[in-house]
Protein backbone atom coordinates (compact mmCIF):
# COMPACT_ATOMS: atom_id res chain seq x y z
CA UNK A 1 0.00 0.00 0.00
CA UNK A 2 2.73 2.47 -0.17
CA UNK A 3 2.16 3.76 -3.28
CA UNK A 4 -0.92 4.47 -2.33
CA UNK A 5 0.06 6.68 0.07
CA UNK A 6 1.52 9.48 -2.22
CA UNK A 7 -1.81 10.68 -4.17
CA UNK A 8 -3.83 9.76 -0.83
CA UNK A 9 -1.63 12.23 1.04
CA UNK A 10 -1.46 14.86 -1.76
CA UNK A 11 -5.72 14.54 -1.72
CA UNK A 12 -6.01 14.70 1.92
CA UNK A 13 -3.83 17.79 2.60
CA UNK A 14 -5.30 20.06 -0.27
CA UNK A 15 -9.23 18.94 0.56
CA UNK A 16 -9.57 18.34 4.11
CA UNK A 17 -12.50 19.46 5.86
CA UNK A 18 -14.43 18.97 9.01
CA UNK A 19 -14.35 14.87 9.97
CA UNK A 20 -15.13 12.84 13.05
CA UNK A 21 -13.74 9.07 13.62
CA UNK A 22 -15.15 6.15 13.69
CA UNK A 23 -17.32 4.27 16.20
CA UNK A 24 -15.46 1.18 18.00
CA UNK A 25 -17.10 -1.56 16.46
CA UNK A 26 -20.27 -2.97 18.86
CA UNK A 27 -19.79 0.01 20.63
CA UNK A 28 -24.09 1.29 21.45
CA UNK A 29 -24.72 -1.18 18.90
CA UNK A 30 -28.01 -1.85 20.20
CA UNK A 31 -29.21 1.46 21.27
CA UNK A 32 -28.20 2.72 17.79
CA UNK A 33 -30.83 -0.81 16.64
CA UNK A 34 -33.82 0.85 19.37
CA UNK A 35 -33.36 4.03 17.95
CA UNK A 36 -33.43 3.26 13.90
CA UNK A 37 -36.47 1.32 14.58
CA UNK A 38 -38.31 3.57 16.67
CA UNK A 39 -38.00 7.09 15.28
CA UNK A 40 -39.94 8.07 12.56
CA UNK A 41 -37.49 10.38 11.13
CA UNK A 42 -35.61 8.04 8.82
CA UNK A 43 -32.56 9.59 9.54
CA UNK A 44 -30.88 6.71 11.15
CA UNK A 45 -31.61 4.03 7.82
CA UNK A 46 -28.39 4.05 6.43
CA UNK A 47 -27.16 1.55 9.44
CA UNK A 48 -26.15 -1.19 6.65
CA UNK A 49 -22.48 0.49 7.01
CA UNK A 50 -20.41 -0.15 9.91
CA UNK A 51 -18.52 1.11 12.03
CA UNK A 52 -20.54 4.16 11.89
CA UNK A 53 -18.91 8.12 11.54
CA UNK A 54 -19.49 9.58 14.69
CA UNK A 55 -20.15 12.76 13.52
CA UNK A 56 -23.11 11.98 11.17
CA UNK A 57 -24.16 9.65 13.93
CA UNK A 58 -24.17 12.19 16.41
CA UNK A 59 -26.72 14.65 14.20
CA UNK A 60 -28.99 11.11 13.91
CA UNK A 61 -28.95 9.90 17.22
CA UNK A 62 -29.94 14.38 18.59
CA UNK A 63 -32.80 14.10 15.66
CA UNK A 64 -34.19 10.55 16.85
CA UNK A 65 -34.21 11.78 19.93
CA UNK A 66 -36.20 14.84 19.16
CA UNK A 67 -38.42 12.87 16.71
CA UNK A 68 -39.19 9.90 18.62
CA UNK A 69 -42.38 9.89 20.51
CA UNK A 70 -41.96 6.54 22.50
CA UNK A 71 -38.55 6.41 24.31
CA UNK A 72 -38.39 5.15 27.37
CA UNK A 73 -36.39 6.88 30.45
CA UNK A 74 -33.28 4.67 30.18
CA UNK A 75 -34.02 5.41 26.48
CA UNK A 76 -33.08 8.78 26.94
CA UNK A 77 -30.40 7.89 29.69
CA UNK A 78 -28.73 5.82 26.82
CA UNK A 79 -29.02 8.46 24.53
CA UNK A 80 -27.22 11.63 26.98
CA UNK A 81 -24.68 8.81 27.84
CA UNK A 82 -23.55 8.68 23.93
CA UNK A 83 -23.96 12.10 23.16
CA UNK A 84 -21.42 12.64 26.63
CA UNK A 85 -18.91 10.46 24.73
CA UNK A 86 -19.52 11.55 21.85
CA UNK A 87 -19.29 15.03 22.93
CA UNK A 88 -17.02 16.58 20.18
CA UNK A 89 -20.17 16.60 18.13
CA UNK A 90 -23.34 16.65 20.29
CA UNK A 91 -24.51 20.39 22.21
CA UNK A 92 -22.33 20.93 25.12
CA UNK A 93 -24.89 19.88 28.55
CA UNK A 94 -24.02 20.40 31.66
CA UNK A 95 -25.09 17.16 32.76
CA UNK A 96 -22.02 15.57 30.70
CA UNK A 97 -19.80 17.43 33.54
CA UNK A 98 -18.69 15.10 36.47
CA UNK A 99 -19.39 15.98 39.89
CA UNK A 100 -15.73 15.68 41.28
CA UNK A 101 -13.37 15.21 38.47
CA UNK A 102 -9.92 12.79 39.19
CA UNK A 103 -6.76 15.13 39.83
CA UNK A 104 -9.04 17.87 38.13
CA UNK A 105 -8.12 17.20 35.43
CA UNK A 106 -9.65 13.31 34.70
CA UNK A 107 -12.82 12.46 34.31
CA UNK A 108 -14.06 16.09 34.19
CA UNK A 109 -16.82 14.43 32.01
CA UNK A 110 -18.56 11.71 33.56
CA UNK A 111 -17.74 9.34 30.21
CA UNK A 112 -14.32 9.88 29.32
CA UNK A 113 -11.21 9.91 31.42
CA UNK A 114 -9.06 12.89 29.86
CA UNK A 115 -10.36 15.52 27.03
CA UNK A 116 -8.61 18.05 25.78
CA UNK A 117 -10.59 21.05 24.31
CA UNK A 118 -8.61 23.66 23.02
CA UNK A 119 -9.15 26.32 19.61
CA UNK A 120 -8.66 23.35 16.54
CA UNK A 121 -7.99 21.01 18.52
CA UNK A 122 -10.16 18.07 20.28
CA UNK A 123 -8.46 14.81 22.01
CA UNK A 124 -9.75 12.43 23.81
CA UNK A 125 -8.42 9.33 25.69
CA UNK A 126 -9.00 6.37 27.40
CA UNK A 127 -7.64 3.15 29.33
CA UNK A 128 -9.09 -0.12 28.29
CA UNK A 129 -8.83 -3.09 30.60
CA UNK A 130 -10.85 -6.66 30.09
CA UNK A 131 -10.49 -9.44 32.20
CA UNK A 132 -12.76 -12.74 32.14
CA UNK A 133 -12.23 -15.79 34.41
CA UNK A 134 -13.84 -18.88 33.21
CA UNK A 135 -14.42 -22.12 34.78
CA UNK A 136 -15.08 -24.64 32.11
CA UNK A 137 -16.48 -28.73 32.86
CA UNK A 138 -14.25 -31.47 32.59
CA UNK A 139 -11.24 -28.78 31.75
CA UNK A 140 -8.06 -28.39 34.81
CA UNK A 141 -6.57 -25.59 33.09
CA UNK A 142 -6.94 -22.22 33.87
CA UNK A 143 -9.51 -20.57 31.00
CA UNK A 144 -9.04 -16.53 31.21
CA UNK A 145 -8.52 -13.23 29.30
CA UNK A 146 -6.40 -10.54 30.09
CA UNK A 147 -6.62 -7.33 27.84
CA UNK A 148 -5.12 -4.32 28.73
CA UNK A 149 -4.67 -1.12 26.28
CA UNK A 150 -5.55 2.80 24.90
CA UNK A 151 -7.93 4.23 22.89
CA UNK A 152 -7.76 7.84 21.54
CA UNK A 153 -9.68 9.56 19.32
CA UNK A 154 -8.93 13.21 18.12
CA UNK A 155 -10.04 16.28 15.45
CA UNK A 156 -7.54 18.74 14.37
CA UNK A 157 -8.92 21.88 13.28
CA UNK A 158 -12.19 19.91 12.72
CA UNK A 159 -10.89 19.04 9.58
CA UNK A 160 -8.88 15.87 10.55
CA UNK A 161 -10.10 13.33 12.28
CA UNK A 162 -7.86 10.46 13.43
CA UNK A 163 -8.64 7.48 16.19
CA UNK A 164 -6.27 5.23 17.73
CA UNK A 165 -6.87 1.99 19.67
CA UNK A 166 -4.25 -0.72 21.43
CA UNK A 167 -4.82 -3.65 23.36
CA UNK A 168 -2.00 -6.41 24.62
CA UNK A 169 -3.97 -9.82 24.84
CA UNK A 170 -3.59 -13.13 26.74
CA UNK A 171 -6.05 -15.56 26.45
CA UNK A 172 -7.05 -18.98 27.20
CA UNK A 173 -9.50 -20.34 25.44
CA UNK A 174 -12.45 -23.03 25.92
CA UNK A 175 -11.63 -26.53 24.12
CA UNK A 176 -13.78 -25.79 21.29
CA UNK A 177 -12.17 -22.45 20.39
CA UNK A 178 -8.51 -24.39 20.24
CA UNK A 179 -9.83 -26.67 18.43
CA UNK A 180 -10.73 -24.06 15.32
CA UNK A 181 -7.59 -22.62 16.17
CA UNK A 182 -5.74 -25.73 15.56
CA UNK A 183 -7.47 -26.19 12.46
CA UNK A 184 -7.32 -23.00 11.10
CA UNK A 185 -3.82 -21.80 12.52
CA UNK A 186 -5.67 -18.74 13.45
CA UNK A 187 -7.47 -17.06 17.14
CA UNK A 188 -10.44 -15.74 16.05
CA UNK A 189 -10.29 -11.63 15.05
CA UNK A 190 -6.71 -12.33 15.17
CA UNK A 191 -3.38 -11.48 13.43
CA UNK A 192 -0.23 -12.47 14.59
CA UNK A 193 -0.14 -14.47 17.85
CA UNK A 194 2.08 -16.08 19.38
CA UNK A 195 1.82 -19.22 21.99
CA UNK A 196 1.72 -17.97 25.97
CA UNK A 197 4.26 -19.03 28.11
CA UNK A 198 4.99 -22.07 26.13
CA UNK A 199 1.61 -24.16 25.64
CA UNK A 200 -0.54 -25.23 23.24
CA UNK A 201 -4.12 -23.56 24.91
CA UNK A 202 -2.65 -19.81 25.55
CA UNK A 203 -2.67 -17.02 22.90
CA UNK A 204 -0.27 -13.64 23.19
CA UNK A 205 -1.39 -10.66 20.90
CA UNK A 206 -1.55 -7.44 20.26
CA UNK A 207 -4.77 -5.68 18.37
CA UNK A 208 -3.65 -2.49 16.98
CA UNK A 209 -6.16 -0.35 15.05
CA UNK A 210 -5.54 3.34 13.56
CA UNK A 211 -6.94 5.94 11.45
CA UNK A 212 -7.04 9.18 9.86
CA UNK A 213 -10.00 10.36 7.90
CA UNK A 214 -10.93 13.74 6.26
CA UNK A 215 -13.86 14.99 3.81
CA UNK A 216 -12.91 15.42 0.24
CA UNK A 217 -16.35 17.36 -0.61
CA UNK A 218 -19.44 18.01 0.73
CA UNK A 219 -20.93 14.54 -0.23
CA UNK A 220 -17.70 12.43 -0.42
CA UNK A 221 -15.80 11.11 2.93
CA UNK A 222 -12.44 9.36 3.09
CA UNK A 223 -10.54 7.14 5.40
CA UNK A 224 -7.19 5.31 5.48
CA UNK A 225 -7.28 2.78 8.10
CA UNK A 226 -5.82 -0.02 9.40
CA UNK A 227 -9.01 -1.84 10.70
CA UNK A 228 -11.83 -3.71 10.01
CA UNK A 229 -15.82 -3.40 8.85
CA UNK A 230 -19.56 -4.73 8.20
CA UNK A 231 -21.81 -4.48 5.89
CA UNK A 232 -25.29 -5.63 6.81
CA UNK A 233 -28.09 -5.27 9.24
CA UNK A 234 -27.86 -8.99 10.63
CA UNK A 235 -26.19 -10.19 13.77
CA UNK A 236 -23.97 -12.33 11.17
CA UNK A 237 -22.93 -10.81 7.37
CA UNK A 238 -22.59 -12.74 4.35
CA UNK A 239 -20.95 -10.15 2.06
CA UNK A 240 -18.69 -8.20 4.93
CA UNK A 241 -18.47 -9.25 8.88
CA UNK A 242 -15.92 -8.23 11.51
CA UNK A 243 -14.82 -11.73 12.26
CA UNK A 244 -11.49 -12.04 10.77
CA UNK A 245 -8.11 -9.87 11.57
CA UNK A 246 -7.38 -5.76 10.69
CA UNK A 247 -6.49 -5.07 7.57
CA UNK A 248 -5.58 -1.96 5.73
CA UNK A 249 -7.67 -0.04 3.76
CA UNK A 250 -8.92 3.03 1.82
CA UNK A 251 -12.42 3.59 2.59
CA UNK A 252 -14.33 6.29 0.26
CA UNK A 253 -18.37 7.09 0.93
CA UNK A 254 -20.34 8.91 -1.48
CA UNK A 255 -23.80 10.30 -0.20
CA UNK A 256 -26.92 11.88 -0.51
CA UNK A 257 -29.89 12.47 0.92
CA UNK A 258 -31.17 9.21 -0.07
CA UNK A 259 -28.08 7.34 -1.21
CA UNK A 260 -24.95 5.92 0.38
CA UNK A 261 -22.36 4.58 -2.05
CA UNK A 262 -19.12 3.30 -0.23
CA UNK A 263 -15.75 1.96 -2.23
CA UNK A 264 -13.40 -0.12 -0.01
CA UNK A 265 -9.74 -0.86 -1.52
CA UNK A 266 -7.72 -3.71 1.10
CA UNK A 267 -4.61 -5.28 1.48
CA UNK A 268 -5.48 -8.81 3.06
CA UNK A 269 -3.14 -11.77 3.74
CA UNK A 270 -4.02 -15.03 1.49
CA UNK A 271 -2.38 -17.47 4.58
CA UNK A 272 -0.74 -17.39 7.72
CA UNK A 273 1.70 -20.17 8.81
CA UNK A 274 1.77 -20.63 12.46
CA UNK A 275 4.20 -19.43 14.66
CA UNK A 276 6.44 -18.32 11.68
CA UNK A 277 8.16 -14.82 11.32
CA UNK A 278 8.57 -14.03 8.10
CA UNK A 279 7.41 -11.37 5.37
CA UNK A 280 3.94 -13.17 3.46
CA UNK A 281 2.85 -12.22 0.31
CA UNK A 282 -0.45 -9.91 -0.13
CA UNK A 283 -3.60 -10.27 -1.85
CA UNK A 284 -6.22 -7.71 -3.11
CA UNK A 285 -9.56 -6.96 -2.76
CA UNK A 286 -12.37 -4.44 -3.31
CA UNK A 287 -15.89 -3.79 -1.72
CA UNK A 288 -18.70 -1.98 -3.03
CA UNK A 289 -21.64 -0.90 -1.83
CA UNK A 290 -24.88 1.08 -2.55
CA UNK A 291 -27.16 1.90 0.16
CA UNK A 292 -30.55 3.66 -0.80
CA UNK A 293 -33.08 4.88 0.72
CA UNK A 294 -36.69 3.71 -1.39
CA UNK A 295 -38.33 5.40 1.57
CA UNK A 296 -38.71 6.62 5.32
CA UNK A 297 -39.15 3.23 6.54
CA UNK A 298 -37.47 0.86 3.55
CA UNK A 299 -33.99 0.54 2.73
CA UNK A 300 -32.33 -1.25 -0.31
CA UNK A 301 -28.66 -2.20 -1.21
CA UNK A 302 -26.16 -3.78 -3.58
CA UNK A 303 -22.90 -5.40 -2.99
CA UNK A 304 -19.64 -6.07 -5.00
CA UNK A 305 -17.41 -7.87 -3.46
CA UNK A 306 -14.03 -9.02 -5.16
CA UNK A 307 -10.83 -10.39 -4.78
CA UNK A 308 -8.10 -9.23 -7.60
CA UNK A 309 -6.03 -12.74 -7.66
CA UNK A 310 -2.48 -10.64 -7.51
CA UNK A 311 0.20 -10.14 -4.92
CA UNK A 312 1.05 -6.69 -6.11
CA UNK A 313 -0.64 -3.43 -5.84
CA UNK A 314 -1.93 -2.81 -9.29
CA UNK A 315 -4.46 0.02 -10.79
CA UNK A 316 -7.17 -1.93 -11.75
CA UNK A 317 -7.55 -2.74 -7.69
CA UNK A 318 -9.43 1.44 -7.76
CA UNK A 319 -11.94 0.50 -9.85
CA UNK A 320 -14.88 2.36 -8.24
CA UNK A 321 -17.18 1.41 -10.28
CA UNK A 322 -19.79 -1.50 -9.24
CA UNK A 323 -19.66 -4.78 -11.23
CA UNK A 324 -17.54 -2.77 -13.95
CA UNK A 325 -14.31 -5.40 -14.66
CA UNK A 326 -11.19 -4.80 -16.85
CA UNK A 327 -9.66 -8.21 -18.38
CA UNK A 328 -6.07 -8.07 -18.06
CA UNK A 329 -4.52 -8.93 -21.08
CA UNK A 330 -1.09 -9.82 -20.14
CA UNK A 331 -1.18 -12.18 -17.23
CA UNK A 332 -4.68 -14.19 -16.58
CA UNK A 333 -5.25 -13.26 -13.50
CA UNK A 334 -8.10 -14.25 -12.35
CA UNK A 335 -10.71 -12.04 -10.47
CA UNK A 336 -13.17 -13.52 -8.46
CA UNK A 337 -16.58 -11.24 -7.76
CA UNK A 338 -19.37 -11.67 -4.95
CA UNK A 339 -22.47 -9.99 -5.71
CA UNK A 340 -25.21 -9.46 -2.99
CA UNK A 341 -28.58 -8.05 -2.49
CA UNK A 342 -30.09 -6.68 0.36
CA UNK A 343 -33.13 -4.89 1.91
CA UNK A 344 -34.07 -3.52 5.51
CA UNK A 345 -38.16 -2.47 6.24
CA UNK A 346 -39.13 -0.96 9.52
CA UNK A 347 -42.77 -0.58 10.38
CA UNK A 348 -45.07 0.11 13.39
CA UNK A 349 -41.47 1.48 15.45
CA UNK A 350 -41.73 -1.71 16.95
CA UNK A 351 -40.51 -4.19 13.78
CA UNK A 352 -37.56 -4.43 11.53
CA UNK A 353 -37.27 -7.04 8.63
CA UNK A 354 -33.72 -7.65 6.99
CA UNK A 355 -32.06 -10.16 4.66
CA UNK A 356 -29.18 -10.70 2.11
CA UNK A 357 -28.31 -12.82 -0.70
CA UNK A 358 -25.00 -13.65 -1.61
CA UNK A 359 -24.25 -15.06 -4.95
CA UNK A 360 -20.77 -16.73 -5.58
CA UNK A 361 -21.99 -18.25 -8.60
CA UNK A 362 -25.26 -19.15 -10.39
CA UNK A 363 -25.96 -21.97 -12.70
CA UNK A 364 -29.71 -21.82 -13.38
CA UNK A 365 -29.35 -24.79 -15.28
CA UNK A 366 -28.49 -26.74 -12.84
CA UNK A 367 -30.71 -25.76 -9.67
CA UNK A 368 -33.23 -28.22 -10.24
CA UNK A 369 -30.15 -30.75 -10.28
CA UNK A 370 -28.72 -28.88 -6.91
CA UNK A 371 -25.48 -28.95 -9.25
CA UNK A 372 -22.34 -27.86 -6.96
CA UNK A 373 -21.47 -24.82 -8.80
CA UNK A 374 -24.11 -22.99 -7.43
CA UNK A 375 -22.82 -21.10 -4.89
CA UNK A 376 -25.01 -19.00 -3.12
CA UNK A 377 -26.52 -18.15 0.74
CA UNK A 378 -29.08 -16.07 2.32
CA UNK A 379 -29.87 -14.20 5.60
CA UNK A 380 -33.63 -13.41 6.74
CA UNK A 381 -34.15 -11.81 10.39
CA UNK A 382 -36.60 -9.64 12.28
CA UNK A 383 -36.00 -7.51 15.26
CA UNK A 384 -38.96 -6.39 17.70
CA UNK A 385 -37.99 -3.93 20.39
CA UNK A 386 -40.41 -3.25 23.29
CA UNK A 387 -41.67 -7.27 22.84
CA UNK A 388 -45.30 -7.14 23.54
CA UNK A 389 -45.44 -3.57 25.16
CA UNK A 390 -42.61 -4.11 27.44
CA UNK A 391 -39.92 -1.09 27.69
CA UNK A 392 -36.47 -1.93 27.05
CA UNK A 393 -37.29 -5.47 26.08
CA UNK A 394 -35.74 -6.64 22.57
CA UNK A 395 -35.77 -9.89 20.36
CA UNK A 396 -33.87 -10.99 17.28
CA UNK A 397 -34.45 -14.15 15.21
CA UNK A 398 -32.40 -14.42 12.41
CA UNK A 399 -31.64 -17.64 9.98
CA UNK A 400 -28.19 -17.69 7.47
CA UNK A 401 -28.04 -20.41 4.74
CA UNK A 402 -25.25 -20.91 2.59
CA UNK A 403 -24.67 -23.10 -0.10
CA UNK A 404 -21.33 -25.93 0.00
CA UNK A 405 -18.23 -24.59 -1.63
CA UNK A 406 -19.07 -20.97 -1.47
CA UNK A 407 -16.14 -17.93 -1.28
CA UNK A 408 -14.03 -21.16 -1.89
CA UNK A 409 -11.43 -21.04 -4.20
CA UNK A 410 -8.72 -23.37 -5.95
CA UNK A 411 -6.01 -20.89 -3.71
CA UNK A 412 -5.63 -18.73 -1.32
CA UNK A 413 -5.10 -15.79 -3.20
CA UNK A 414 -9.07 -15.72 -4.68
CA UNK A 415 -10.69 -17.53 -1.98
CA UNK A 416 -13.45 -15.06 0.23
CA UNK A 417 -10.42 -15.33 3.48
CA UNK A 418 -7.97 -12.54 5.35
CA UNK A 419 -5.52 -14.46 7.69
CA UNK A 420 -6.61 -17.58 7.75
CA UNK A 421 -10.20 -16.10 8.87
CA UNK A 422 -13.89 -16.11 6.43
CA UNK A 423 -14.19 -12.88 5.55
CA UNK A 424 -18.19 -13.25 5.59
CA UNK A 425 -20.08 -15.86 8.22
CA UNK A 426 -17.20 -17.20 10.49
CA UNK A 427 -19.00 -21.00 9.37
CA UNK A 428 -17.85 -20.25 5.80
CA UNK A 429 -20.05 -22.77 4.07
CA UNK A 430 -22.67 -25.48 3.88
CA UNK A 431 -24.43 -24.48 6.81
CA UNK A 432 -27.39 -23.63 8.38
CA UNK A 433 -27.97 -21.64 10.98
CA UNK A 434 -30.96 -19.99 13.56
CA UNK A 435 -30.19 -17.64 16.20
CA UNK A 436 -32.63 -16.20 18.66
CA UNK A 437 -31.36 -13.14 21.22
CA UNK A 438 -33.64 -11.88 23.88
CA UNK A 439 -32.22 -8.90 25.50
CA UNK A 440 -33.54 -6.77 27.91
CA UNK A 441 -32.46 -3.53 30.20
CA UNK A 442 -34.97 -3.25 32.88
CA UNK A 443 -32.41 -0.22 34.56
CA UNK A 444 -29.75 1.80 32.82
CA UNK A 445 -27.25 -0.04 34.86
CA UNK A 446 -28.48 -3.31 33.98
CA UNK A 447 -28.67 -5.40 30.75
CA UNK A 448 -29.77 -9.23 30.68
CA UNK A 449 -29.26 -10.99 27.55
CA UNK A 450 -30.30 -14.61 26.57
CA UNK A 451 -28.77 -15.97 23.27
CA UNK A 452 -29.08 -19.37 21.54
CA UNK A 453 -27.03 -20.46 18.29
CA UNK A 454 -28.17 -23.53 16.30
CA UNK A 455 -27.20 -24.80 13.22
CA UNK A 456 -25.93 -27.69 11.23
CA UNK A 457 -23.08 -28.31 9.02
CA UNK A 458 -21.46 -30.47 6.24
CA UNK A 459 -17.76 -31.24 7.22
CA UNK A 460 -15.33 -32.90 5.52
CA UNK A 461 -15.49 -37.17 4.85
CA UNK A 462 -11.78 -38.50 4.52
CA UNK A 463 -10.29 -38.07 1.31
CA UNK A 464 -13.61 -35.55 0.23
CA UNK A 465 -14.11 -32.02 0.48
CA UNK A 466 -17.95 -31.36 1.35
CA UNK A 467 -17.55 -27.45 0.69
CA UNK A 468 -17.57 -26.25 4.10
CA UNK A 469 -13.83 -25.01 4.18
CA UNK A 470 -13.24 -21.83 2.03
CA UNK A 471 -9.44 -23.03 2.35
CA UNK A 472 -10.69 -26.34 0.31
CA UNK A 473 -11.03 -25.76 -3.07
CA UNK A 474 -12.96 -27.34 -5.47
CA UNK A 475 -11.32 -30.43 -5.89
CA UNK A 476 -12.05 -33.74 -4.31
CA UNK A 477 -15.72 -33.77 -4.53
CA UNK A 478 -17.93 -36.55 -3.54
CA UNK A 479 -20.49 -35.46 -6.37
CA UNK A 480 -21.79 -32.71 -8.67
CA UNK A 481 -24.73 -32.96 -8.45
CA UNK A 482 -27.45 -33.61 -5.40
CA UNK A 483 -25.34 -31.19 -3.59
CA UNK A 484 -27.21 -30.17 -0.36
CA UNK A 485 -26.47 -28.16 2.74
CA UNK A 486 -25.50 -30.70 5.30
CA UNK A 487 -24.11 -33.01 2.93
CA UNK A 488 -20.54 -34.69 4.27
CA UNK A 489 -20.15 -35.48 8.36
CA UNK A 490 -23.31 -33.62 9.24
CA UNK A 491 -22.15 -31.57 12.87
CA UNK A 492 -25.12 -30.45 14.89
CA UNK A 493 -24.32 -27.60 17.13
CA UNK A 494 -26.65 -25.87 20.07
CA UNK A 495 -25.33 -23.37 22.13
CA UNK A 496 -27.07 -21.55 24.78
CA UNK A 497 -25.59 -18.29 27.10
CA UNK A 498 -27.12 -16.34 29.19
CA UNK A 499 -25.55 -12.94 30.66
CA UNK A 500 -25.71 -10.08 32.95
CA UNK A 501 -23.88 -6.97 32.67
CA UNK A 502 -24.45 -4.40 35.63
CA UNK A 503 -22.71 -0.68 34.64
CA UNK A 504 -20.82 0.44 37.78
CA UNK A 505 -19.98 3.41 35.91
CA UNK A 506 -20.53 5.26 32.87
CA UNK A 507 -18.47 2.37 30.44
CA UNK A 508 -17.22 0.39 33.81
CA UNK A 509 -18.95 -3.01 33.41
CA UNK A 510 -19.04 -6.41 35.82
CA UNK A 511 -20.42 -9.23 33.76
CA UNK A 512 -21.22 -12.64 34.78
CA UNK A 513 -22.01 -15.56 32.20
CA UNK A 514 -23.02 -18.92 31.76
CA UNK A 515 -22.99 -20.84 28.05
CA UNK A 516 -24.11 -24.12 27.14
CA UNK A 517 -22.70 -25.90 23.90
CA UNK A 518 -24.06 -29.41 22.44
CA UNK A 519 -21.57 -30.54 19.40
CA UNK A 520 -21.79 -33.51 17.53
CA UNK A 521 -20.83 -35.17 14.42
CA UNK A 522 -21.99 -38.59 12.49
CA UNK A 523 -17.75 -39.21 13.12
CA UNK A 524 -16.57 -37.75 16.29
CA UNK A 525 -19.58 -38.22 18.34
CA UNK A 526 -20.72 -35.74 21.41
CA UNK A 527 -17.93 -33.07 22.04
CA UNK A 528 -20.15 -31.08 24.67
CA UNK A 529 -19.29 -28.60 26.75
CA UNK A 530 -20.43 -25.82 29.48
CA UNK A 531 -18.67 -22.80 31.28
CA UNK A 532 -19.18 -20.01 33.70
CA UNK A 533 -17.29 -17.44 33.59
CA UNK A 534 -17.12 -13.41 35.70
CA UNK A 535 -15.70 -10.47 34.26
CA UNK A 536 -14.59 -6.58 34.46
CA UNK A 537 -14.65 -4.50 31.45
CA UNK A 538 -13.50 -0.80 31.30
CA UNK A 539 -14.32 0.97 27.92
CA UNK A 540 -14.45 -2.62 25.82
CA UNK A 541 -16.91 -4.81 24.19
CA UNK A 542 -16.79 -7.99 25.36
CA UNK A 543 -15.27 -11.05 23.26
CA UNK A 544 -17.44 -13.81 22.54
CA UNK A 545 -17.01 -16.51 20.55
CA UNK A 546 -20.61 -17.37 19.37
CA UNK A 547 -19.71 -20.34 16.74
Amino acid sequence: MKKLLIPILILFVTSARSQGGYLIPGENEWLLNRLEIKADSGTMRFSSIKPYNRRYLVAAVEAAEASAKNLSTVDRLNIEQFLAVNSEWSGHRASFLSRKPVLKHLYRSKVNALEVEQPGFHLVFNPMIQYQQYKEDNNSENVFLNSRGIQARGLIDRRIGFSFYFTENQERTPRYVNQWVDRFNAVPGVGYFKRFKNTNTAYDYFDTRASVSWKVASFVDMQLAYDRNFTGNGYRSLFLSDFSNNYTFLKVLWHSSRFRYQNIFAELFPFHLPTSDRVYPRKYFRAHYLDFAAAKWLNLGLFEGTMTGRDKLHAGLFNPVMYLHFPSRKNKIEERSYLGFDLKANFFKRLQLYGQLLVDKLNTSGLADKTWDNRFGYQAGLKYVDVFGVRNLDLQIETNRVRPYTYAADDSMTSYTHYNQPLAHPLGANFEEYILIIRAQPHQKWCLQAKLIAYVQGLDLVGYNMGSNPFGGFGNRLSDVRVRVGDGDRATCVMGSMLASFELRPNIFIDASYTRRNYETLIMKESNTSFMSIGFRWNMARREFDF
